[in-house]
């Protein structure tokens, strides 16, 4: 066990889900053990437990962790070209995806019937859906339609997302292409996408 040291309880939190979330990415969720991640916190099993009760609560911390740093990061201007932010929004959840293979593969295998989790991911799709819907400026029975289209299309990229982990049958390029040529499908078909 590494030397214990004092900190607040927000840091000692931050630090077990920094801890948790390293060893969450390098190996599959059934091998991640509570007491393997209290030692390499360098804290009591006990301290880990009154922090997160279980291991599902300690990676939905980590999952809505990580799902608030990629909205961060996946903010749209209505005033900039959407598609061009769409594409960046994509790579920034690609590389998080790539990095985290194994808790990703967990979150929508392993804890797919987990509420806690879905609702961590419906609450993500939500909001990427509503920045994407607001950047368009459409309104009325268009708004509708595509908004509609929207949460299809975030569905679809997650399954796509899941699949490219699971297997690598096509590369990254590939991916996101698949992504961006689904949408522009999708909303083609409703709207003149000169309005993006």
């Amino acid at each position: 066990m590494t030397t214990r040291r004092r900190l607040s309880p927000a840091a000692r939190r931050e630090q077990l889900l920094e801890v948790g979330a390293r060893m969450f990415a390098a190996k599959p969720y059934e091998e991640v053990l509570m007491e393997e991640v209290a030692e390499r916190a360098g804290v009591s099993r006990a301290l880990l437990y009154r922090h997160f009760p279980g291991k599902r609560d300690l990676f939905a911390g980590i999952y809505q962790q990580a799902a608030d740093r990629l909205l961060a990061q996946s903010e749209i201007d209505p005033a900039g070209p959407i598609v061009q932010q769409v594409r960046a929004a994509l790579d920034a959840h690609i590389d998080y995806f790539e990095a985290n293979r194994h808790a990703v593969l967990a979150a929508n295998r392993e804890l797919v019937g987990d509420p806690v989790i879905q609702a961590i991911i419906t609450d993500e799709l939500g909001v990427l859906r509503g920045r994407m819907l607001d950047a368009t400026g459409l309104t009325d029975h268009a708004r509708e339609v595509v908004s509609a289209a929207l949460m299809s299309w975030l569905v679809f990229v997650r399954a796509l997302c899941v699949d490219w982990l699971s297997a690598e049958a096509f590369s990254r390029t590939e991916l996101r292409e698949m992504c961006v040529g689904a949408l522009l499908g999708a909303l083609g078909a409703v709207i003149d996408l000169e309005q993006l």
